[in-house]
């Protein structure tokens, strides 16, 4: 007697194809800058603007201290600088020690 066994084809087992995570994008938004403004009055002098920005505000040179006195004097207003909010909170802080009129710092 033949014995005949029957082979059973293997099954194949497709594993679930699993398309790949898309990488997770992370967006970075930089902090934001601050507007130092400083504002007209009636009692500060135009020498003493320009000394107190070249004093307090790095990087500022004479010509910009007084085209920026000059602006503040005629326009009733000027930026006097930009950038982030830690340096934005001291200059304005030693600006309106030394007497001058400040409006609250902005984002720029």
């Amino acid at each position: 007697m033949t014995a005949v066994i029957s082979v059973a084809p293997k099954a194949t087992s497709a594993a679930p194809t699993v398309a790949p995570e898309k990488s997770r994008q992370v967006t970075r938004k930089p902090y934001p800058n601050y507007k130092i403004i400083v504002l007209n009055d009636d009692f500060n002098t135009f020498q003493h603007v320009a000394e107190c920005l070249m004093k307090y505000i790095p990087g500022m040179n004479g010509d910009r201290a007084w085209e920026l006195t000059h602006q503040i004097h005629n326009e009733g207003q000027a930026i006097v600088w930009i950038g982030p909010l830690e340096q934005a909170e001291l200059y304005h802080s030693q600006l309106s020690r030394a007497g001058l009129t400040m409006a609250p710092l902005e984002k720029a």
